[in-house]
């Protein structure tokens, strides 16, 4: 049967036709939907894990308890996962396991342009990319055919691109496919003299891979009428070409992109007078075939930054663009803003009062970085935000510790930022850590986590409670505080009292999501026109409910929760809420967990 189907969809479908029957993930654009869409099949488990390690490390147990399984992250989760990959690599399979991994060129939604194929590479792993919704379906069912027959994890290579457009899709039936058997080898134990031996192995797999490049349908060549040129690319590249060149120019499309095959390559280039790769980010396939002695042209046309379109290769190869249409009107900016009542702004809009050096993490909160909070400076990865602030304030002594505090987001904490709290509580900085627990895993699309208390399907799971975490660790109870980023007052006050204190501390603040579903917003607010004199004091927490019209406030109803935030900030009492109430009381911000636990869902 025929379906439209994302990128991402059909490499759920991919592998649910053949057979998994496990997947651990973390989500993180652009690979969340590959493990939400599974999830819609009963006949695999999936879940949500709290790191890409662990997600990998989990689908490999099922794969060695016989069960063909997979993973899937975003090409920065693949640097988290990457202490067990190149073990896994030496221990190799029993049932097929499958690695989904999503690079970002352009960076929609990440903090850099990282190229996966080089893990393939280092890893000595096989790695298909497919250029097509149709092609991210079969080439998830080769890959588990590929891992079985050579005992090898595989890659799955997608991009935004791929994960992110639709094409049509060939479905069938799933294939079932019993537990394989599980066998005690000692050989698996990664102790130094095996792992010697394994080293080997890996060695001559990777031969017999190559000569599998060679020969797999999955690289194919697309004929075209001109001789003078023939192009080498991969992936959505491949779709660029052809829709920049037609059948002009003969095409070899790889859909195997490591190992690269040889002597078909050789044989390709012989056939045309020029050959040409087309690759975003970095030279892979261009390197491969000048090590073979063949002459390309490449990076010295291409650019090595940034997602590719037809219009890059068109204008890169001076050829005329295609006719497009556009408005005439320029398109006004649009930068990127908290929501309206999200329950980090009041938060970052207090760090910012008390002129704080606030060392980032990864996640919706980033946004406290852009006006006119700008109140984040800087962020490195997921879960440093903790570890870097212990050895900023080291460094720097206790001037710093006075104003300096790390926040991170609850998911993010679970995912890898108890270790650099623990590491705080060991090493005893004087640190205010700030864990901003919105009871989701928010900047991804909603996905639940080990705080929330829900499965990836909302199933009641277990729940880690922060606080007791926090207690656990070492830090005093005095010193485990708990605000409503709602409340500006008492956030000022907390973060006051613990920038002043001598010895580590934790903050929690507490407020769900605006965006869940099941958090019920107050009327909107309005500003009354004669007690308004333009000050815009409002305007500081840059909510996009909140402008200006003839000097004057102006909050959007539509747009507007009617969180309060902006009302604190009124000393003209000129903001009121829908009875006319110029000091609206904030309504406590509840969890779905709790509201459960209350018995009031």
């Amino acid at each position: 049967m025929k379906q439209l189907m994302l990128g991402n969809k059909a490499v759920a479908r991919g592998l649910y036709e053949a057979g998994c029957g496990f997947i651990s993930s973390y989500p993180g654009t652009p690979s969340t939907e590959i493990t939400e869409e599974a999830s819609e099949y009963k006949e695999i488990y999936c879940e949500w894990a709290p790191n890409e390690k662990v997600a990998l490390e989990a689908a490999f147990g099922a794969s060695l308890g016989g069960r063909r399984a997979a993973c899937a992250m975003k090409h920065v989760g693949l640097n988290v996962a990457a202490d067990p990959l190149f073990s896994i690599s030496y221990i190799g399979v029993n049932a097929g396991l499958v690695i989904c991994v999503a690079d970002d060129p352009g960076m929609h939604s990440s903090q850099n342009e990282q190229d996966s194929r080089h893990y393939a590479i280092a890893a000595k792993l096989p790695m298909l990319e497919p250029s097509s919704s149709a092609e991210a379906r079969d080439f998830a069912i080769r890959a588990y055919e590929i891992s079985e027959e050579y005992k090898t994890p595989v890659f799955l290579r997608m991009c935004t691109r791929i994960s992110h457009s639709q094409g049509i899709v060939d479905t069938s039936a799933r294939e079932e496919r019993e537990l394989l058997p599980y066998e005690k080898d000692q050989e698996r134990v990664m102790m130094p003299a095996q792992a010697k031996r394994a080293h080997y192995k890996v060695e001559k797999r990777t031969l017999a891979l190559t000569e599998l490049a060679e020969k797999d349908p999955v690289n194919f060549i697309v004929p075209g009428e001109d001789t003078s040129i023939g192009i080498i690319t991969s992936g959505t590249c491949y779709q660029y070409a052809r829709e920049v060149f037609g059948q002009k120019y003969s095409i070899l499309k790889l859909g195997m992109i490591n190992p690269l095959p040889v002597e078909k390559i050789r044989t390709f280039a012989e056939s045309v007078d020029r050959v040409i790769v087309i690759e975003e980010l970095d030279p892979v396939i261009e390197n491969h075939c000048k090590s073979l002695g063949i002459r390309v042209d490449g990076k010295n046309i291409f650019p090595m930054v940034d997602e590719f379109s037809q219009k890059i290769i068109a204008d890169c190869m001076s050829l005329p663009a295609k006719e497009t249409m556009a408005v005439e009107d320029p398109i006004p900016g649009r930068p990127p803003l908290m929501c309206s009542g999200c329950p980090h702004r009041g938060l970052f809009y207090t760090l910012k009062k008390h002129n704080c050096m606030v060392y980032g993490d990864i996640g919706c909160y980033t946004l406290g970085a852009v006006a006119p909070l700008n109140t984040m400076d800087l962020n490195v990865c997921m879960g440093a935000s903790l570890s870097g602030m212990h050895g900023f304030n080291k460094a720097r002594g206790a001037e710093a510790e006075r104003h300096t505090v790390g926040v991170i987001g609850d998911s993010t904490f679970m995912h890898s930022g108890m270790t650099g709290l623990a590491n705080i509580a060991y090493n005893r900085s004087n640190s205010v850590s700030i864990i901003l627990d919105n009871s989701i895993t928010g900047m991804t699309g909603h996905q639940q986590n080990p705080t929330t208390g829900y499965s990836l399907k909302g199933d009641p799971a277990g729940r880690i409670d922060l606080e007791a975490l926090c207690l656990a660790m070492g830090f005093p109870r005095e010193r485990v505080r708990v605000v409503d980023p709602y409340d500006l007052k008492a956030c000022d006050q907390v973060i006051g009292e613990e920038l002043a204190c001598d010895e580590p501390s934790v903050i929690i603040s507490r407020r769900p999501c605006a965006l869940l579903k099941y958090v019920k917003h107050q009327p909107a607010f309005h500003v009354e026109e004669d007690k308004c004199v333009g000050c815009k004091s409002c305007m500081k927490i840059g909510c996009p409910s909140l402008s200006m019209k003839d000097g004057k406030s102006v909050i959007d109803p539509n747009q507007c929760v009617g969180c309060g935030v902006c009302q604190q900030m009124c000393k003209l009492d000129a903001i009121l809420d829908s009875d006319n109430n110029p000091h609206a009381s904030i309504r406590p911000g509840i969890s779905r967990w709790e509201m459960e636990q209350q018995g009031k869902v």
